[in-house]
């Protein structure tokens, strides 16, 4: 894999924001904080209108977005952000596919599938690094090791089978899927004794319903070759011919806004809460703060991020799914994956 270009500015934003303080409102517990610009310097008499659409309701998964909308982040690169509410009958793909999202945050094999359906997304950065998707036993059950899964059932989310197919499929074990809902409730009354979790969320559900870590046996997905990655931001291919500088402006605020998201926990919780209230959506701080802490480990599972998408992460993930049957052909990395420049070619 070549690379003639390594955005070396996103990774200064990651790494080292230069903060100076700035007045921070309409949060009574953070009256004061610290932004890397001078939010009222901001020319807002020019600001381009951008659609975002998310894949979930609204919770710290998303913790960048929110506050780099409600901080100025966006409005610092141009943009007036619209994040585009959680619709469970509309997903991320059909919106994007109608036009009606300019940017949508995606997992890489939804997207190959929906690239391969013709609908000619890109990806312009790959924020996630590393697959939260784990399964999670009861040790109690005698599962401690891969081998005691077999002849076992596990619950998996239906339309999500992919991933923990393959895995039983790599090590040879005869597992019953059973479908399950969005609650840990079958595995905690042990209609199964395995089931899916991500680790910044349902893992954390089970612990607070009375487990202790030491009760639990982990499998994750990333640890046993199967490392199908999650959050990148996609476009239209159209939309990065038609406006590079869009989406070039984009990615770069997203990075500062996530930056900071990591950097001042309490501040990008208030403002996530505050978001979720005003859908009526219920919401518990100190999940979101797990949830907040455990997506900074999977954005910077290695210490250090670049947005940059591995070809190998991409390859693998397409001939999955090409195995499996869901895709017919895998388009080029070249065509996949976009690391904009200032100017972009079509």
């Amino acid at each position: 894999m070549k690379y003639r270009i390594l955005f070396v500015s996103v990774v200064v934003v990651l790494l080292s924001i230069s903060l100076i303080s700035c007045k921070h409102v309409g949060f009574d517990n953070e009256s004061e904080s610290s932004l890397p610009f001078d939010a009222n310097s901001i020319d807002t008499t020019n600001l381009q209108k951008v659609r975002f659409l998310p894949y979930w309701v609204t919770t710290a998964q998303f913790a960048g977005y929110y506050l780099g909308k409600e901080l100025g982040f966006y409005k610092k690169y141009g943009i007036d952000l619209e994040i585009i509410p959680y619709q469970p009958f509309y997903t991320s793909t059909d919106l994007i596919a109608a036009k009606e999202a300019d940017f949508a945050a995606l997992w890489l094999i939804n997207a190959i599938e929906l690239r391969e359906s013709g609908v000619d997304i890109v990806n312009i950065a790959q924020f996630s690094s590393r697959s939260s998707l784990m399964f999670v036993a009861k040790k109690s059950s005698g599962i401690e090791n891969i081998e005691d899964m077999n002849g076992r059932k596990a619950g998996t989310w239906s339309g999500y089978e992919l991933q923990p197919t393959t895995f039983f499929k790599k090590f040879h074990l005869n597992v019953q899927l059973i479908p399950i809902g969005s609650t840990n409730n079958l595995f905690l009354n042990d209609g199964v004794e395995i089931t899916t979790a991500n680790w910044f969320d349902e893992y954390h559900s089970i612990i607070n319903s009375g487990y202790n870590p030491e009760e639990l046996t982990t499998f994750f997905f990333a640890d046993y070759g199967l490392n199908f990655l999650e959050d990148g931001i996609y476009c239209l291919d159209s939309l990065r011919i038609n406006d590079p500088e869009l989406c070039k402006n984009f990615v770069l605020a997203t990075a500062e806004s996530w930056t900071y998201a990591f950097s001042h926990p309490d501040i990008a919780i208030d403002i996530v809460i505050a978001t979720a209230q005003k859908s009526n959506y219920p919401i518990n701080r100190i999940h979101q703060h797990w949830m907040l802490n455990r997506y900074r480990d999977l954005y910077f599972s290695s210490g250090t991020t670049t947005t940059l998408l591995d070809k190998k992460d991409y390859m693998f993930a397409a001939r999955v799914l090409l195995e499996s049957n869901l895709i017919r052909q895998i388009t080029p990395y070249e065509n996949f994956y976009k690391h904009y420049t200032k100017k972009i070619a079509p």
